[in-house]
């Protein structure tokens, strides 16, 4: 049994969509005709900072593994990790191979005889050979070892060796206060300054950076050799300064424009900008404090009109 169907008329049908192509074509007109939007910023005044970021991990300035001229038996070991010592300080005593065997057969005969064999072969003390700090311990009294292993292994002091980018090398010198943050103790800010930059450029993943070494004011008591580090160099500052978004200006011909209001709508004006942080730039010549910046919005199908920078309204 067949079922009936409704049929619409192909009029009635060709009628709707020449409606709907008509309302689509209007609202596109009369959105074009409507010109651009804007909105209204206050030239305000207040800070800005210049700074460089990068990362890199804690690592001694140098690094000294201390040898045993000869193989033999440790001792006494008198030093711990992460102690400071310094130059001459003793940090362990041992004995030669042969020493060591004599003082065991001497231990079958009694404490007498190891007293005697102590008195004629003299323990050899090993002795910092510089100022620094014990990183690592890698032997207890009584370990044999030979003369190609390091027992101990100092720095003396630890830097951060940071990766800049080479487009902003320019911007780094000796002596440059910075500041670093390491990620295994985010909530300690580590004030230092740049030591030493590099001269010969690294590539990671073809971008080119340079190594750059800060040195901590104070050496933190938290402070480990491998743990990774973000440093800010602070490049320049700014206090109580005009201030506008860097979203408002425009570059033409080596010239910095800005909207402003006008008498028949916005209008393009020339200032002059000094140092930016990238969100802000602070106004030299050309504006006053509570001056009227217009930036030009951008629309969104799905959320209306829109920033350049700061995203949909409302959000």
């Amino acid at each position: 049994m067949k079922k009936n169907r409704r049929k619409f008329p192909k009029k009635r049908v060709i009628g709707a969509g020449a409606a709907f192509l008509l309302l689509v074509l209007y609202l596109y007109i009369h959105q074009s005709n409507s010109g651009p939007t804007y909105a209204s910023v206050a030239v305000k005044r207040g800070n800005v900072q210049v700074t460089v970021l990068a990362t890199g991990q804690v690592s001694p300035e140098n690094r000294l593994e201390i040898k045993p001229p000869i193989p033999g038996r440790v001792e006494q070991v008198l030093v711990e990790e992460g102690q400071a010592i310094k130059k001459g300080q003793i940090l362990a005593w041992m004995s030669s191979t042969e020493r060591a065997a004599l003082l065991d057969a001497a231990r079958a005969q009694g404490p007498k005889e190891i007293k005697k064999w102590e008195n004629l072969y003299k323990a050899t003390p090993v002795v910092a050979p510089i100022d620094g700090t014990i990183i690592l311990r890698n032997v207890e009294s009584g370990q044999s070892f030979n003369s190609t292993e390091a027992i101990l292994v100092m720095s003396d002091r630890l830097t951060v060796k940071a990766q800049v980018d080479e487009t902003d090398i320019s911007q780094i010198h000796v002596r440059q206060p910075a500041e670093i943050v390491l990620d295994a103790y985010p909530e300690s800010d580590i004030n230092g300054q740049v030591d030493k930059i590099s001269y010969e450029a690294r590539q990671y993943w073809s971008v080119t950076t340079y190594l750059v070494d800060v040195l901590p004011d104070q050496t933190p008591d938290f402070m480990r050799a491998g743990m990774t580090a973000n440093v800010t160099f602070n490049i320049d500052s700014k206090q109580n300064v005009l201030l506008v978004p860097n979203e408002a200006l425009k570059m033409r011909g080596g010239k910095t424009l800005i909207m402003v209001p006008g008498n028949t709508g916005p209008t393009e004006k020339e200032i002059t900008v000094g140092v930016s942080d990238g969100k802000m730039s602070e106004v030299v010549t050309g504006l006053q404090e509570n001056d009227t910046v217009l930036i030009r919005q951008i629309q969104s199908k799905e959320s209306g009109w829109i920033s350049p920078l700061r995203g949909p309204r409302g959000r």
